[in-house]
């Protein structure tokens, strides 16, 4: 969500304020060392707390007249500095007012135009590492910064992610009201990778009750836990502490497919894993037949391997899985 400004509107009023009461405490000193020149109604004389009150009802404009400037010095004084003064105090105060409620108009005039352009766009849930590499892929996969939205409850985080050039949304996203703000309803899809499976379960409810048409990845630690994700309503589920045991296992055995699978992985690397619709050249062969090595095919939303034996030559609306090496990397 567009960015607030660097200073809150209370910070920027108690910032005016201490500027006014500076101005206020100047002006104090400035009648109270000419206290000789003004007469005050009551008694006559003027003291440290009669040049207060004068300097506030002078700022103020009220000047109630008790208190008044009566020797050519003291009114040359108002002339010349208090009068100024005077204007600075209101300057402050009103300008004040002003900046903050110019600023929380165009603030939400940003944010109604920011919600009325997003949709289908992805929402990541929790900036830790999980999601900053998937963010990585995305935007590897070509997918714009601007289309991506980041939700987490970590202030740092957040602007961590804002200063990445992401959209961010500070909130707790088991809550419908924070992933609102994200325009979950309107995104096409969502990765939910907080720290916690029982978090992970809770935001993906939630996302669903939300949307009901968007694809959602979530990420759990533990295998038992992916049968609640599923019934939670996500797509997929990805179980991190199997994968890097499956990962280690493979390194230990064939270091090298290890390290293979890892450039197939970190997007840009070396070689990609992408997935991409056949094109009209590649229709009636065989995956074998594609320029690039097809691993899999996608028809009718089964996943086949290429060796699969229904599999046949390829038809128009398959996508393929495909090895390809890293554009700037050819």
């Amino acid at each position: 969500m567009p960015l607030e400004s660097s200073m809150p509107p209370l910070q920027q009023v108690l910032r005016r304020l201490a500027m006014a009461l500076l101005v206020l405490a100047v002006t104090t000193f400035l009648v109270w060392f000419d206290r000789a020149g003004y007469n005050d109604n009551s008694d006559g004389s003027v003291d440290f707390l009669d040049a207060a009150y004068y300097a506030t009802v002078t700022l103020s404009t009220t000047g109630y007249g008790d208190i008044t400037p009566v020797s050519d010095a003291a009114r040359l004084t108002n002339i010349l500095v208090i009068t100024p003064l005077r204007v600075l105090f209101l300057i402050i105060l009103v300008g004040t007012t002003l900046e903050v409620l110019t600023e929380r108009t165009r603030q939400q005039v940003r944010v109604h135009r920011w919600r009325s352009r997003m949709r289908d766009h992805v929402v990541v849930v929790g900036y830790g590492t999980k999601g900053r590499q998937a963010i990585e892929t995305l935007v590897g996969q070509g997918i714009r910064k601007d289309k991506i939205v980041v939700v987490d409850p970590q202030r740092k985080t957040i602007e961590a992610a804002s200063s990445d050039g992401l959209v961010s949304v500070l909130g707790d996203a088991t809550r419908s009201d924070t992933l609102r703000k994200a325009e979950l309803q309107s995104a096409a899809q969502v990765i939910v990778a907080p720290q916690r499976d029982d978090t992970a379960a809770l935001v993906t409810l939630t996302a669903r009750q939300l949307n009901k048409r968007a694809t959602i990845v979530a990420a759990v630690r533990e295998d038992e836990n992916v049968p609640l994700l599923r019934q939670s309503g996500a797509d997929t589920v990805i179980t991190s502490s199997s994968s890097a045991g499956r990962l280690l296992g493979v390194s230990v055995v064939s270091p090298a497919a290890a390290q293979t699978l890892e450039d197939l992985m970190a997007q840009g690397s070396g070689l990609d894993l992408t997935e991409r619709p056949v094109s009209q050249d590649e229709v009636g062969r065989s995956p074998r037949g594609c320029v690039d090595p097809v691993v899999a095919v996608v028809r009718n939303k089964k996943v086949l391997d290429y060796a699969d034996p229904q599999l046949g030559n390829l038809k128009l609306g398959d996508r393929l899985v495909t090895i390809g090496r890293a554009t700037h990397l050819s």
